[in-house]
């Protein structure tokens, strides 16, 4: 099979989940709604947070920026697949599938880094309650973010500038929904080498970093929450990260789960399927999982919703 000159490529095709047409209204109509759902929760939660001066905390400010976060990543990949499942038309632009790989790769690599930054809030909430104040200043909690988005930034323009350098060949077709870094590493005809050893150095850095802090975090709040020495304030110290260690259960779960699995499936086709789990699942579950365990963020969503629909 004969390479082409990267600058020739057009597009690419993505082929979604399904090659079936049949199954094409059913996958529309249930991404649509996904979709829906997870802009209007995580709207739901930013709003409520900005509306109550009660919530205007560290613990709400990185949800609200997760919560952000979560729309601006279903929204880089679900609104071009209903786009091309309405149109009937499978292609991509070269730049558009770079551009949407690169989008991909930072929004999943900052969820990462705000997850790992909620773990060192709640951290130091149980483990040092009386310096939290001191600790956990505004310009502190601005300053993590901000570094995440570097770092972020950072880790998906190398990739996107190491894709550039790939040469593809005439088959173009992606087996998935979106542009994925894998999958297009695989369709190169020239020398993916340097870029396979690139992304599995950066994916153990900049994935594996996060990751221990979160365990490392938990380690020492499962230690101080055993040394409490009543049953209530144990259980009162583990409802205030309760809904974050389930939110991180769901990412890391759904995520580690999908690549396993992967391993044993000889169709990428349900491989695709599979991602939809990490990729598409937890945006939308998020908002749920806080507004049902914390009472704050219930009681604000009330009388958000009330205020509001009395307006009306």
């Amino acid at each position: 099979m004969k390479a082409r000159n990267r600058t020739i490529i057009s597009e690419f095709l993505l082929l979604g989940l399904t090659d079936d047409p049949q199954h094409h209204p059913l996958i529309f109509n249930l991404f649509l709604t996904m979709y829906l759902v997870t802009i209007l929760g995580n709207l739901l939660i930013i709003l409520a947070v900005s509306s109550d001066s009660h919530l205007h905390s560290p613990m709400y400010f990185f949800l609200s920026n997760l919560s952000f976060n979560d729309i601006c990543l279903s929204t880089t990949t679900i609104p071009k697949m209903l786009v091309n499942i309405q149109a009937q038309d499978q292609s991509i632009t070269y730049t558009g599938c770079l551009a949407q790989a690169c989008f991909v790769l930072f929004y999943v690599g900052l969820e990462h880094f705000l997850l790992a930054v909620m773990a060192y809030d709640r951290y130091v909430a149980i483990c040092h309650p009386l310096k939290y104040t001191v600790i956990m200043l505004p310009r502190l909690c601005v300053l993590l973010v901000l570094c995440s988005v570097f770092i972020s930034v950072v880790d998906a323009l190398v990739l996107t500038l190491m894709l550039l350098r790939l040469s593809f060949c005439t088959d173009l077709e992606i087996p998935h929904f979106f542009c994925e870094l894998a999958q297009l590493i695989k369709l190169a005809c020239s020398d993916a080498f340097i870029i396979n050893i690139l992304v599995y150095f950066m994916a153990s850095l900049f994935g594996g970093v996060p990751v221990f802090g979160i365990i490392f975090s938990y380690i020492q709040i499962a230690s101080s929450i055993l040394r409490m020495p009543s049953s209530e304030g144990r259980y009162k110290a583990f409802s205030t990260c309760g809904s974050h260690l389930s939110v991180v259960s769901l990412f890391y779960g759904t995520a580690f789960g999908v690549h396993i699995s992967a391993a044993f499936m000889d169709s990428m086709s349900k491989a695709a399927v599979a991602s939809v789990m990490y990729s598409v699942v937890p945006q939308m579950l998020n908002p749920f999982i806080y507004s049902l365990r914390n009472r704050d963020i219930k009681e604000t969503l009330k009388k958000f919703l009330v205020r509001k629909t009395s307006l009306l």
